[in-house]
């Protein structure tokens, strides 16, 4: 019979067999985890099954352990134990070989996982895990069995993650983090699922991320940016304004896009990574109404650039540089005017704030914002919208002031005033009381 122990004088589990009529116990490096138990069973599974075949090979299963050399296979002229005695071995090496099954290197597996599943992907999403492949993943596990890295792997490559600069000099953020555990986990996902072992990402939880907090413009800071703003730029912002355009999909806007009849900005693609693709979401697709002042703003840039494909493009008629367009034109103009640094994906917000202060119905903002529905308005962007955040009760006490007025209300004998509309809805009885 095989099982798992565990040694108290270690902590350590301890694998416990029978082969050829001896009983064996080979102690692992394993400490005594609900996690390390799984793997041990998943293993003893595998070596139940090579003895009931006769292929089990002692050294196979427990490379380095003394008692691999003790059992004859057949080449003659090696101890063999005595039946019946307790033989124990000791192997830090074991549980590698006992709780990984044969697998391919992690390098080997990816390009696998890679070519199967590309088909789902988008030009863009390859070129990102490509960068998170060959920039973290591959040289840290890329000649690794993928079935021997274990969870202790995989915290001590986070915490290694966690040393490394971003992009901006400082160390990478949690959200970058997070993303790279992610792709590892989709990896040791399926190869886990393939070599029938327990994924190492399983219980590995992913980083707190700090909530964003939406920095829009207000309206007269939105004034005083196209005011100061070079004469060139000036239609980029008015539009990026008063659209809510993600900045893909406004480097991306060719004219075909653009239907001056209808007064519509149809979003059918974003501009991603140097490429034109379809949109984050199916949301996204979306025809965006035009109001007179983004209408007379497309009509100066149809002059400017009316021959080329983008609507905003540079002199060789490309689409604009995110990064070129905020070093040297959106980020010195808010420097210039001494407002707060924050980032241009901020004139999106910007859009949002103002259409809802302004009134407009939230389900027709969603809808030209892209959004599904209408739960990110209300969880990102109310608060900065008094009528929506008032919490004393007057807009209430408004709206009751004006339908239970002394000219409105109904009488003490039930009857309503046939001259206001708004009373054939007779309030309950209890409310009739007070007003009477």
């Amino acid at each position: 019979m095989a099982k798992v122990t565990v040694r108290k004088e270690t902590g350590r589990l301890v694998i416990d067999f029978t082969y050829r009529g001896v009983r064996c116990r080979e102690q692992t490096a394993l400490a005594d985890t609900v996690a390390n138990r799984k793997r041990a069973e998943v293993a003893l599974k595998r070596l139940r099954e090579a003895i009931a075949s006769g292929t089990f090979i002692y050294a196979d299963f427990f490379p380095g352990s003394p008692l691999a050399v003790r059992f004859d296979h057949g080449s003659g002229g090696i101890e063999r134990p005595q039946e019946g005695e307790p033989q124990v071995g000791r192997s830090t090496n074991a549980v590698a070989a006992l709780a990984a099954p044969p697998s391919p290197l992690f390098s080997v597996f990816v390009s696998t996982w890679k070519a199967e599943h590309q088909v789902e992907w988008r030009r863009s999403h390859m070129k990102v895990l490509d960068s998170t492949l060959d920039g973290h993943l591959l040289p840290a596990f890329g000649v690794r069995p993928v079935a021997s890295i274990t969870k202790s792997d995989v915290l001590a490559f986070r915490a290694k993650l966690a040393d490394k600069p971003g992009r901006t000099g400082a160390k990478l953020s949690n959200k970058r983090i997070n993303n790279i555990l992610g792709v590892l986990r989709q990896i040791m996902a399926e190869a886990a699922d393939r070599y029938n072992f327990i994924s190492p990402c399983a219980n590995v939880k992913a980083l707190k991320i700090r909530k964003s907090d939406v920095q829009p413009f207000t309206l007269d800071e939105v004034q005083r940016m196209l005011a100061v703003v070079r004469a060139d730029w000036r239609d980029y912002f008015l539009v990026r304004f008063f659209t809510g355009m993600r900045t893909g999909e406004a480097h991306g806007l060719k004219w075909k896009y653009v239907d001056f009849e209808r007064r519509l900005i149809l979003i059918r693609e974003t501009f991603v990574l140097g490429e034109d693709e379809y949109t984050k979401t199916d949301s996204s697709q979306r025809d965006i109404q035009m109001s007179q002042p983004v209408f007379e703003a497309l009509k100066r840039q149809q002059e400017a650039t009316g021959k080329r494909d983008y609507v905003f493009c540079n002199r060789a008629g490309q689409p604009i540089d995110n990064k070129n367009f905020s070093d040297r034109v959106y980020y010195p103009l808010l420097r210039h005017l001494g407002l707060d640094r924050r980032r241009p994906y901020q004139m999106r917000h910007t859009a949002a704030t103002l259409w809802l202060a302004s009134g407009e119905a939230p389900e027709w903002i969603a809808r030209q914002l892209g959004h599904a529905n209408t739960q990110m308005l209300f969880q990102v962007y109310s608060r900065y919208v008094p009528n929506l955040t008032r919490r004393d009760g007057s807009a209430m006490d408004r709206l009751l002031a004006s339908r239970f007025a002394s000219g409105n209300v109904a009488s003490a004998s039930g009857h309503e005033s046939a001259n206001d509309d708004a009373s054939r809805a007779q309030p309950p009885p209890v409310m009739r009381q007070q007003a009477a």
